[in-house]
């Protein structure tokens, strides 16, 4: 018997998205956009390898930390705006809160996304609805064709920046949020931009 892709309603709340089956034999994920169920697109190589090495870096910063916090590969997020219409999957993302048992992951602190040429018009669009939550102190933006990122923080009074902080190269990256200091390049060590 063959398994056919289902067809998804022309607008979905959170909670009929995460109870449809799309019945794609593929696998591929899909995020929840402004109430749209949206395939997400396939990683290159350099955006797997980086995913793959700032979560080996993030996640034994955390161990060392020794704290409560824990480091999700794609986990599903909630901003708060239009909550009820939207279900985004960053690449990466640190949480403090207690592990649960839902779909959701509660109070994230710091989200990461890789940007990649192919969507980055709809990965800038999840940036701006993470600043949405109250608990994300800070927003992770890695480009998957230089050696760059752009890094959001949320400032003591509550508010985000007008620009990101650009890091380039050898600089210094510095996410307050769990206190972890690394140099850029580190994070592509594995890819084709370093040789």
């Amino acid at each position: 018997m063959v398994a056919l892709r289902q067809h998804a309603p022309a607008r979905m709340t959170v909670t009929e998205f995460l109870a449809w089956d799309a019945g794609d034999p593929t696998g591929v994920p899909y995020q929840l956009i402004d109430g749209e169920p949206v395939a997400m697109a396939p990683a290159s190589e350099t955006h797997a390898a980086l995913q793959a090495e700032i979560g080996a870096l993030l996640r034994n910063h955390l161990l060392e930390q020794g704290g409560k916090c824990r480091l999700l590969s794609q986990p599903g997020i909630v901003p708060r705006v239009r909550s009820d219409r939207n279900f985004r999957i960053p690449d990466l993302g640190v949480t403090c809160a207690p592990p649960a048992l839902g779909q959701m992951v509660p109070d994230p602190v710091l989200l990461i996304e890789i940007l990649s040429p192919g969507n980055e018009a709809e990965t800038r669009a999840n940036i701006w609805a993470y600043t949405t939550i109250p608990s994300v102190q800070e927003i992770l933006a890695v480009h998957s064709t230089r050696i760059e990122a752009e890094l959001l923080r949320r400032a003591p009074d509550g508010n985000w920046p007008e620009e990101p902080e650009i890091v380039v190269g050898a600089d210094t990256l510095r996410l307050a949020s769990i206190g972890f200091v690394t140099p850029l390049a580190a994070i592509y060590r594995t890819t084709a931009l370093t040789t």
